[in-house]
């Protein structure tokens, strides 16, 4: 079993290598010249999830030449500001890091078409004053980068029913916003399908699927707050909690660890490499390729292809996948194992649909 998660995840690391290796080749005359500007969300550039992952990608375009940095927002009434900061500043690409900086990313991009632009976890397109046109209009200088991140989530699910011993699961988010609530759904209905394949009954608590509702924070930053709801839904009885609220999984990791009776699904980054400290009891993450979509766009301003055409990371592509399993590796049963690696394969072929 490890061979075939970590085969996965060595996928993505070669992957890495490969843009890291084309980066010492490049003889590109321009990388010098162009500077990378990434606008976060809140929660930090040592969030370690996103903003994190989002950062070391950035810092990985160094190795082409490129001039990079950030401004981290402390909240929403940052983002314009800061977006202008590195506009001024001249920066030749202004990424916003998170779906809640999109709507001054298109601003700036409509006002500044020189300058070139793209957006994690949004489509990149102008969808008027409300929010409400669909399906948007196309900005030239503007790049959506997006992932199908329920296809890894889905997974988690099915993992978290078959290794659930109490029969209950469960999860939570920062924000209802897309970008949150797609992992919540993908988990939720890899539990369904377990319970489908396995004619169980496991439940499945924090999201409904039916309401396309759930429980949230209310924002990425209140750890309280996260704690308080991982501790109910020990007490309810869930043995495995899926955090999608960037750092406040650490919250959850904690009580994992102190109240010993539950483990952690990390969310974005691969939470055994981002916070060792919870290693003990980390079952997995659901991983996001932010990092290495940073990375491309900012090759391609330097390489001179840089288009609006949109990004999407997906299990096929290794922008979304499993995390191994690390230290809890031998308390998942090799045959459930094997059915989740087998369900990625079947997701990718469209065998399998996640929503």
């Amino acid at each position: 079993m490890k061979k075939s998660f970590v085969r996965g995840s060595l996928k993505a690391i070669a992957t890495i290598a490969a843009l890291t290796l084309i980066a010492g080749c490049s003889s590109s005359t321009n990388s010098a010249n162009v500077k990378a500007c990434l606008a976060l969300d809140t929660g930090g550039v040592d969030d370690k999830s996103f903003n994190a992952s989002a950062w070391a990608g950035a810092q990985q375009a160094q190795e082409l030449g490129a001039d990079v940095k950030y401004l981290a927002a402390t909240s929403d009434a940052d983002y314009a500001p800061n977006i202008k900061k590195l506009v001024d500043e001249g920066c030749n690409i202004v990424i916003g890091v998170g779906f809640l900086i999109n709507g001054a990313i298109v601003e700036a991009a409509k006002a500044n078409p020189d300058t070139k632009f793209a957006i994690v976890d949004q489509d990149g397109k102008d969808h008027g004053p409300a929010g409400d046109q669909y399906p948007g209009t196309v900005i030239e200088n503007l790049k959506g980068i997006e992932f199908a991140t329920n296809q890894a989530a889905f997974q988690a699910g099915y993992l978290a029913a078959g290794y659930s011993k109490t029969g209950k699961v469960a999860t939570y988010g920062g924000l209802n916003i897309p970008p949150v609530s797609i992992f919540m759904d993908g988990f939720a209905r890899g539990v369904a399908h377990y319970n489908t394949v396995k004619g169980k009954k496991v439940a499945i608590l924090g999201w409904d699927v039916a309401k396309k509702d759930g429980l949230f924070v209310g924002g990425f930053s209140d750890q309280a707050k996260a704690l308080q709801i991982s501790k109910n839904f020990e007490q309810q009885g869930a043995d495995v909690i899926f955090p999608v609220a960037g750092g406040l999984g650490a919250a959850t990791a904690n009580q994992s660890m102190t109240g010993k009776k539950s483990v952690t699904i990390w969310v974005d980054s691969d939470g055994y490499v981002q916070a060792p400290q919870y290693a003990s009891v980390i079952l997995t993450s659901v991983m996001k390729g932010v990092g290495t979509s940073v990375f491309a766009v900012i090759k391609d301003v330097i390489d001179g292809n840089f288009s609006s055409t949109n990004y999407l990371g997906t299990l096929e592509n290794q922008g979304t996948f499993l995390a191994p399993y690390h230290d809890l590796e031998s308390t998942v049963d090799a045959t459930l194992a094997a059915e989740v690696e087998q369900l990625g394969v079947d997701i990718s072929s469209g065998k399998i649909a996640v929503s």
